[in-house]
């Protein structure tokens, strides 16, 4: 069973989004917003992420997608809220998928 008011954002976001540390910049967030979940690199040059926590929390996350790091240029953030699975340990970078 989840804990109450926990959810999943699952995001892709566009642009010049790879080759400027928007990973890192995005483990940098969801780490102080002490979420868990990843993100990774996309083939078709999209950054992936999905991520759990409290839905301010992950608010605040999507916020900082839609911003990004100062080298990158956002074009769009698709984003969906999913129910919470429970089942990360922290947040990571995965591998390109």
């Amino acid at each position: 069973m989840n804990e109450i008011g926990i959810t999943r954002l699952h995001a892709t976001v566009t642009g010049r989004v790879q080759g400027v540390s928007f990973r890192y910049y995005v483990l940098e967030q969801a780490s102080t917003l002490d979420l868990k979940g990843w993100v990774r690199n996309r083939w078709d040059g999209s950054v992936e992420t999905t991520a759990e926590g409290p839905r301010h929390k992950l608010e605040q996350l999507l916020q900082a997608l839609r911003q990004g790091p100062p080298m990158a240029h956002v074009e769009n953030v698709d984003f969906e809220w999913l129910e919470a699975k429970g089942e990360f340990v922290g947040f990571s970078v995965r591998s390109t998928g």
